[in-house]
């Protein structure tokens, strides 16, 4: 399987990180050595001293398609989760500083926690979705699916144009505003609506 990644999704964040705003999608890819399932304790890193969070809610991909349209994307997924887009901030400024790629600041070892799933057919209307993350039972980051720039149609559009989805994909699909740093012994829980679908710990 594969975890594709949508970044600048969310006005309010490309603005906190003084970035373009896209005209479509950004996107990036991380390994399955990223994924960090079943509320397993998340390892700060040696290699970086500015560990940030992002949530995101997240699509599994339910079967194979290419060059979808996105009046079929729905046909295309069948479950939505949470899960976090860890980064390396500042090894990210690094590469980007020097016109490199990034991928050492996104995809490296557990950078992928991922939660719960739920059923597309559980919620009411997909661009009306609540989400957000709690630290040490703080609210550090609040989104909703109204505010995203390219809805989840159009992401799985976009993408399937430049790679074939396969069952069990997952899709991040960006991070509203809010992110900043984790620490050794913080206490993450992230909600869609009031349930909680992620809960673990950085060690």
């Amino acid at each position: 399987m594969k975890i594709i990644c949508i970044g600048r999704n969310y006005a309010a964040h490309i603005e906190e990180l003084k970035n373009e705003k896209p005209g479509k999608p950004v996107v990036f890819l991380k390994p399955d050595t990223a994924l960090l399932k079943g509320g397993a304790p998340f390892f700060h890193p040696d290699f970086s001293e500015n560990i940030h969070h992002e949530v995101e809610l997240v699509l599994k991909i339910s079967k194979e398609g290419k060059y979808i349209q996105p009046q079929f994307a729905h046909r295309y997924f069948d479950e939505i989760g949470l899960g976090i887009d860890f980064t390396a901030r500042d090894l990210q400024d690094q590469c980007k500083a020097k016109g490199l790629p990034w991928e050492i600041a996104k995809a490296f070892n557990g950078s992928a926690p991922i939660g719960d799933f739920k059923p597309v057919t559980a919620f009411a209307d997909l661009k009306d979705i609540d989400f957000h993350l709690e630290i040490n039972g703080e609210l550090k980051q609040k989104g909703n699916t109204s505010l995203m720039l390219f809805d989840f149609a159009t992401i799985i559009a976009y993408v399937s144009q430049f790679f074939t989805l396969k069952k069990g994909d997952l899709i991040y699909t960006g991070t509203p505003a809010g992110v900043g740093p984790v620490k050794i012994g913080d206490h993450l829980t992230g909600f869609i609506g009031n349930e909680k679908m992620l809960d673990f710990e950085v060690k």
